[in-house]
């Protein structure tokens, strides 16, 4: 990797939230982890050097690799073509923005297994489960602590917008940590790995950006009730609190403690009552 970055004259950029994993024992956790069928095909967000995609080729009926670098996007079909070349076939690589991406080349993509950048891991979830109907399971690499949101209950400390947004789209589990020493550069901080399933999101008449706006909402200043953190969506508190106790939520909760289904229950009587 260090000889491929050199030859380029690449040098991970912070902004990007480049840390390449060069441990190939991660590697095949990673793979092993993602459960794969032979017939599926996987997205791949920031393969960067090619580590982790080297690893999913021969798990995978194909790759389609999404790299916003350019550079790094037109060496991996050549580095892939060197270390694996019975398996180069399986590759499409895509020069993109992950967060802005809206339609990929090839059969509908099935998983999503990915070392994603830590400052935007949770926007890119969310915006490919959003964008990717057939997208079914995945298993992301995240900063630690980002990892703990996405998989939060509600109640927990540390239930938050990542939690309630991601379980309209899927069940989540923490799959396994991950040491900061497996990456070049090291990090500051250690790695979680976060499987999901896809489900049915909840049944109600409510649409999902009026259920992710009362979140945002509900989740803007932690520490206020939700009386007083939906006023300004609800026109007032007095209003919130009527909206609040038609949908049978507590006033005086606090969002951590709602599942999605309660966020989307608020919606409905706030249509109601509109």
């Amino acid at each position: 990797m260090r000889e491929i970055a050199g030859r380029l004259g690449v040098r991970p950029a912070k902004r990007l939230g480049q840390n390449f994993v060069i441990d190939p024992g991660t590697v095949r956790r990673i793979v092993t982890l993602a459960d794969l069928g032979p017939s599926e095909v996987v997205l791949e967000v920031g393969p960067g050097f090619g580590s982790l995609t080297l690893g999913l080729l021969p798990a995978a009926r194909q790759v389609i690799a999404v790299e916003v670098d350019p550079v790094l996007a037109a060496e991996l079909p050549r580095t892939v073509a060197a270390r694996a070349p019975g398996l180069a076939g399986r590759l499409e690589v895509v020069t993109a923005d992950a967060v802005k991406v809206t339609g990929l080349p090839g059969e509908p993509v099935s998983a999503l297994v990915a070392n994603l950048p830590y400052n935007v891991a949770v926007p890119v979830v969310l915006h490919l489960l959003a964008t990717i109907p057939s997208l079914a399971h995945g298993l992301v690499m995240v900063q630690a602590e980002v990892a703990d949101r996405m998989t939060a209950p509600p109640g927990s400390r540390v239930y938050g917008v990542p939690s309630v947004k991601l379980a309209w789209f899927a069940s989540a589990r923490r799959a396994g940590s991950v040491p900061r020493t497996v990456f070049w550069p090291v990090p500051n901080v250690d790695s979680g790995l976060v499987a999901f399933t896809r489900r049915p999101p909840p049944v109600t008449e409510a649409s999902r950006e009026q259920v992710f706006a009362v979140v945002d909402a509900a989740f803007a200043q932690r520490r206020k009730t939700l009386r007083a953190a939906l006023a300004r969506w609800a026109g007032s508190a007095a209003r919130a609190e009527e909206i609040l106790r038609a949908a049978r939520v507590d006033p005086g909760a606090r969002g951590e403690s709602l599942t999605v289904t309660d966020f989307a229950s608020i919606v409905v009587a706030g249509n109601q009552r509109r």
